[in-house]
């Protein structure tokens, strides 16, 4: 299992605040491997917001006592005291982000981005922006650099700003067929990230054209397929530079590079540094 998290102050104690409109606390990843299972059980809720964001497989939640299996390209919103209950599967290869936010404005900051009182699901599509967006915030809380608090914040209405941009766009396309072979490719791409994908036999193998899969891939996701698993690989590689030791060459074979000097070529053109200079900012 991979995790990373980051808190307030290093303090993991939820809490209200009542100074600000909006305040992040803490925000993280989770992402079942070999893990069989993961459980959370808050019977009487916490005092904050919950938004986790399903990037892979599938998670379990429980809301009013019925089970909800959630799938990649959909967001959950916990409200404060809200019995939060979910599982995660290592069979299902969960990948979670969440963040826990508060602040004296919340409820009427969600109606303005057009998230309802009641709603607990939401379908935001697969993006690596999400991605992105979530492993920011954990930059931030863990560099604690000057306005890092205000910057949390920022990212926190970037991620509502998506959502609500995504909630009026209404899709075209939008079906189960084309919800379902985009949700598959999604879990496919994230499983085997590191395997040599090819696109076209992938596409032919499920019954699509190359052009449609393309198509209605990018309409899904926001990037080709090609982007896409350029940027899993990429976003994968930072967090393995962060959170271990591992050699750039074992962190570039590990993503799917054989060639190490060629992996280090494509990050800084990605990130604008490379690896190693990338590394050096946690140090």
């Amino acid at each position: 299992m991979y995790m990373d998290n980051a808190y307030w102050h290093n303090s993991h104690r939820d809490f209200k605040d009542q100074k600000h409109p909006l305040f992040v606390g803490s925000a993280g990843v989770y992402h079942l491997f070999t893990r069989p299972r993961l459980p959370t059980h808050r019977p009487r809720g916490r005092l904050d917001y919950q938004l986790l964001y399903v990037a892979g497989g599938k998670a379990h939640f429980y809301f009013h006592g019925k089970e909800e299996i959630v799938t990649a390209g959909n967001m959950v919103l916990y409200r404060p005291k809200e019995e939060q209950r979910y599982y995660y599967y290592g069979v299902d290869r969960t990948e979670v982000y969440w963040v826990h936010f508060t602040g004296n404005n919340v409820k009427n900051i969600l109606r303005k981005y057009g998230i309802p009182d009641s709603a607990h699901v939401i379908h935001t599509g697969t993006s690596l922006d999400y991605k992105k967006i979530y492993l920011r915030m954990i930059q931030e809380l863990k560099l604690t650099r000057p306005h890092y608090e205000e910057v949390l914040v920022r990212y926190l209405e970037l991620l509502l700003t998506m959502i609500s941009r995504l909630q009026d766009q209404k899709p075209k396309n939008k079906n189960m067929f084309l919800t379902d072979e985009m949700n598959l490719a999604v879990s496919h791409f994230h499983s085997y990230y590191n395997h040599q994908i090819n696109i076209e036999e992938y596409a032919k193998k499920h019954g699509m054209s190359v052009s449609w899969f393309i198509r209605n891939f990018k309409e899904y996701t926001g990037s080709t397929p090609t982007q896409y698993l350029l940027s899993l690989r990429i976003s994968n590689a930072q967090s393995l530079l962060e959170s271990t030791s591992y050699q750039v060459a074992e962190i570039a074979d590990i993503v799917g590079y054989s060639n190490p000097l060629y992996f280090s070529r494509l990050f800084k053109k990605q990130c604008g540094v490379t690896p190693t200079e990338f590394r050096k900012q946690f140090s």
